[in-house]
């Protein structure tokens, strides 16, 4: 390995974006249910964009047709797997879920997690984006 190569690396995710059908819909599934802020914020060029703010990252949003430059050589609505991890015990999220409504599409279930493994929870946001939430078993 050469020195340049020890630099040259990624540290952490900062954002992704979700291309979306609906963002006022999408941001009411995101915050009732998953528990992340929705947030209106404004860009270099003084338009706003919306975004969903939960720990240190975000997911900025782009309404299907009228996608923000550069994007997704494909942009997509539903196209997403997603797996974010919670503290809450499974049977919380499972009784969450069930007074939202939501069905849950499968689990709980044991899965390996980026740093070890999960009890997940199966869903679909509003785009049929599919939604993992997972527990670390420690």
């Amino acid at each position: 390995m050469q020195a340049s190569d020890i630099q040259c690396r990624v540290r952490e995710l900062d954002h992704f974006v979700l291309t979306v059908t609906s963002i006022p819909e999408t941001v009411r599934f995101y915050a009732q249910v998953l528990g992340m802020r929705g947030q209106q914020f404004e860009v270099a060029d003084g338009s706003k964009r919306w975004a969903l703010r939960f720990g240190q990252s975000k997911i900025n949003l782009h309404q299907k047709g009228r996608e923000f430059h550069p994007r997704a050589a494909q942009p997509t609505a539903g196209a997403a797997d997603l797996c974010f991890l919670t503290d809450a015990p499974v049977a919380e999220w499972i009784r969450h879920l069930t007074i939202h409504g939501i069905p849950i599409e499968e689990g709980p279930v044991l899965r390996s997690g980026a740093t070890g493994p999960i009890t997940s929870l199966y869903v679909r946001d509003p785009d049929n984006n599919l939604i993992e939430i997972g527990v670390p078993i420690v």
